[in-house]
């Protein structure tokens, strides 16, 4: 199965996993919750990733579901995941993806699950009012 790892500032992504958990149904292996403090020195976050790391890396693959491009989780998992053959960072974490990630993880493959939870996170970014007023 594929691995993932949420990495956010502050409980976002324990929030977020908690939520997607109700829709899809708990995850009893293979998830890790790493959330950023700003009273952690960088140094300590570093530490949190490689031990999560560590513990979630996986022959099928690790995906590194993140909050926001350019944040501190994003510049401090890049430099480790380059040296995971495969795995993928991917940014701007929403609840579709989160329940897409957790859904499809054990059936479809890394590049097929890794598009999918991108695709999905794009298709839940929309404006809906809008569809109200098609006739």
């Amino acid at each position: 199965m594929i691995n993932i790892i949420v990495i956010t500032h502050g409980d976002f992504g324990a929030y977020l996993i908690e939520a997607a958990e109700g829709i899809v149904g708990v995850q009893n292996a293979g998830l890790k919750n790493v959330s950023i403090s700003p009273r952690m020195t960088l140094e300590r976050v570093k530490e949190c990733v490689v031990e999560a790391i560590a513990e979630m890396r996986s022959e099928d693959g690790l995906i590194f579901l993140i909050d926001m491009p350019g944040g501190t989780p994003m510049n401090v998992v890049l430099p480790l995941a380059k040296d995971i053959e495969k795995s993928a960072v991917i940014c701007g974490v929403n609840i579709n993806m989160m329940t897409s990630a957790f859904a499809y993880r054990a059936t479809l493959d890394f590049d097929r699950l890794q598009a999918k939870i991108v695709d999905d996170g794009r298709k839940a970014i929309c404006e809906v009012k809008s569809l109200l007023l098609k006739k």
